[in-house]
């Protein structure tokens, strides 16, 4: 046997042996704690099943007889036979006005809700229709659109209240007659009146006639009862609730109606539908007065936009601003009119194009200022933003516009924002955190994404459209371009995948001119190698570009500790923040989250309150990932130094360089004198 052979079967024996005394430990232990147990069990002498047990045959019993008392309270209040507690203290009338008031409301909702479930639509619909055919006539007696009626006036109530001429004439020739025929009537009355006082006046005989018996009064209630006999036989009286609805078009005749076969003798729901429905009608009037009034403004910028006045231009002037507006009326035109909007949004969702937003808030994007780097900054170079004023300026041009119609009509338009940063520095969280702060629905229309499912010009269009169909009717929405700098990648593109990428690139102008300023869809995009695309067309689809740093020390000691212990972990004497906030420089916040959840396993935790954490548990993992070196970062600097921003701020600099270098002039000028 050889010496290495010798080793191994030492190296064999001993782990054998270990491994028989690690379990015979492990053994005892168990062997332990069960007895410790029984100990218990003993002690208390019921186990804790049979403890359980007795709980909840107690407790069901006692929820039992509750739920048992309150619906034979219930049902009692129901049959009549008691009362609801709140009207004890109530006399008896008013106990029953009450009861009655309850249920008429109770049933008012419920007849209310079924008119807007079942005929909303339709009524919907009608208005519509109704509401555009007077707009059509309107421009065809006089050449353009009407301006849509105020509120004062009563917005749709006045096209409809509005008649012609001839219909105004026709009334007033109606009224006319009408009134002729009660004159002659209130003649003829009178006429009558006197003839019957001559006929029942006695001769004068030079006495007194007196009538001899008991003569009666006139009746305060006769006016009531004929009024209730009419409308018994002419027309439907509906005292329903508090409000009395006469509806004589129904034509339905109380006195014909026959019940007999009808043996509960309850409510009539037609009826009562009848008196809902001009509230259910004046509900959905005032949202189709909202929505006829964006179409009309809608259908009077289009019609502006072409037959508006046109000065004279050159050929090849001409030609450019048609072509531009074919592009913008192609992608604004309705490509899927016989789809709705829900049909849309399930296929978005299947297709994987509409995603569900992780619940992330801004504030859980932790950093903190660092005051030393915007002091020790190279002289003519620019600060490096720190994460607090990157979280400042998410909500600046994406959470507050995106949230509040208010500031979106009154902040700078911002339709598109880009964020830059090394891989790992949080521009995905920063995403989901602006749709979860407004609600707002997320598009992904990554490259990588969208491979394969629409592929070439007219595909592309459909996609955008889609989009853009659905963000605008469910505002807020965002649309997220993952890896957006593989779209204006340099060089000639090979794949198909490319081309379409490129083709998509050329359309996003397109997509950002159909937003309107009244709409809440912003285009957010992500990248974390902007170098390495074309700095022109890559720019000019951005209108702000926010570049993200990665951590400082502070941001990493607070990292480091926030996410040990939201994973479970526990913070000890032997697990050293200070260093590993030192160890760690240059990684991103991915890192830091990586190496956590490596670390920290569930048999880990386990094992927390014998095995406490060490630093050095945490540096290997850590070691295996690639940090964002100083290289990298002068490469973001300087790609960020030729954007617009980048240039715009070097010229206020330059700028503030040369007043401060007139002045110190004067100054040496005064000096001398």
């Amino acid at each position: 046997m050889t010496l290495e052979e010798g080793i191994k079967v030492i190296q064999v024996a001993e782990r054998a042996r270990q491994g028989r005394a690690r379990a015979a430990f492990m053994k005892r232990i168990y062997l332990e704690e069960k007895r410790e147990s029984r100990k218990a069990e003993q002690e208390t002498g019921k186990n804790q099943d049979a403890a359980a047990t007795c709980i909840q045959k107690v407790w069901r019993g006692y929820s039992q007889r509750k739920k048992t008392e309150k619906l034979r309270e219930e049902e009692m209040i129901f049959l009549g036979m008691s009362l609801p507690p709140d009207l004890e203290a109530v006399s008896s009338l008013q106990k029953a006005n009450v009861l009655r008031g309850k249920f008429q409301g109770r049933e008012d909702f419920c007849f209310r809700q079924e008119l807007r479930e079942t005929e909303g639509p339709h009524i919907k619909e009608t208005l519509q229709d109704q509401i555009t055919q007077c707009f059509l006539e309107c421009r065809h007696i006089t050449g353009r659109f009407p301006d849509y009626p105020p509120e004062k006036t009563g917005r749709s109530k006045a096209i409809f209240i509005e008649k012609h001429p001839e219909q105004v004439a026709e009334e007033l020739a109606a009224k006319k007659e009408a009134e002729q025929k009660e004159k002659e009537k209130e003649k003829e009355g009178i006429t009558q009146e006197k003839e019957e006082a001559k006929e029942k006046k006695p001769e004068k005989d030079g006495k007194k006639v007196v009538e001899i018996g008991w003569k009666m009064g006139p009746s305060n209630f006769l006016s009531i009862l004929e009024e209730g006999s009419s409308q018994y036989q002419d027309s439907v009286l509906i005292q329903h609730g508090k409000i009395s609805f006469l509806l004589p078009t129904l034509q339905i005749f109380w006195e014909k109606r026959d019940n007999r076969s009808d043996f509960l003798q309850d409510h009539d729901p037609e009826l009562i539908k009848g008196g809902e429905r001009e509230e259910v009608e004046e509900e959905i009037r005032v949202q189709v007065d909202e929505v006829m009034q964006e179409k009309l403004l809608n259908i009077k910028k289009a019609l502006d936009g072409e037959t508006g006045p046109q000065g004279k231009a050159k050929k090849g002037e001409k030609g450019k601003k048609t072509a531009g507006k074919k592009k913008i009326l192609e992608l604004e035109k309705d490509l899927t009119p016989d789809r709705t909007v829900e049909s849309l949004y399930q296929q978005l969702a299947e297709e994987g194009l509409l995603i569900r937003v992780k619940n992330v808030n801004l504030s859980d994007y932790i950093g903190y200022y660092d005051c030393l780097r915007s002091i020790l900054h190279e002289p003519g170079a620019q600060p490096r933003p720190s994460i607090p004023e990157v979280r400042q300026l998410v909500a600046l041009y994406g959470i507050l516009p995106l949230g509040s119609q208010t500031v979106h009509e009154n902040a700078p338009l911002v339709k598109s924002l880009l964020l830059a940063g090394p891989a790992g520095v949080g521009k995905k969280m920063l995403v989901h955190a602006i749709c979860t702060e407004t609600g707002a629905n997320l598009f992904n229309l990554t490259p990588s994404n969208i491979a394969g499912k629409y592929s070439g010009k007219e595909g592309l269009m459909l996609l955008l459209h889609m989009i853009l169909k659905v963000g605008k009717e469910w505002q807020p929405s965002v649309v997220w371009i993952r890896d957006a700098e593989k779209m204006y990648s340099k060089g000639a593109s090979k794949a198909e995948e490319e081309v379409n990428f490129k083709r998509l690139a050329k359309l996003l102008p397109q997509l950002l001119k159909a937003v309107k300023p009244k709409d809440r869809v912003l285009l957010v995009g992500t990248t974390s190698r902007p170098f390495s695309a074309n700095q022109g067309p890559f720019c000019k689809a951005y209108q702000k570009i926010i570049l993200i740093p990665k951590p400082d020390y502070l941001t990493r000691f607070a990292l480091w500790k926030h996410y040990i212990l939201q994973r479970g972990g526990v913070l000890s004497k032997l697990l050293n923040l200070n260093c590993l906030a030192r160890v760690s420089d240059g990684f991103t916040q991915g890192h830091v989250v990586d190496v956590v959840h490596t670390v920290l396993t569930e048999l880990r935790l386990l094992q927390m309150a014998r095995k406490p954490l060490r630093t050095a548990e945490f540096v290997t993992p850590l070691a295996r990932h690639d940090p964002v070196y100083t290289q990298e970062e002068e490469m973001f600097q300087a790609w960020y130094a030729k954007t617009p921003l980048g240039k715009a701020w070097s010229a206020a600099q330059a700028a503030k360089e040369k007043g401060k270098g007139k002045q110190g002039k004067e100054k040496k000028g005064k000096g001398k004198k």
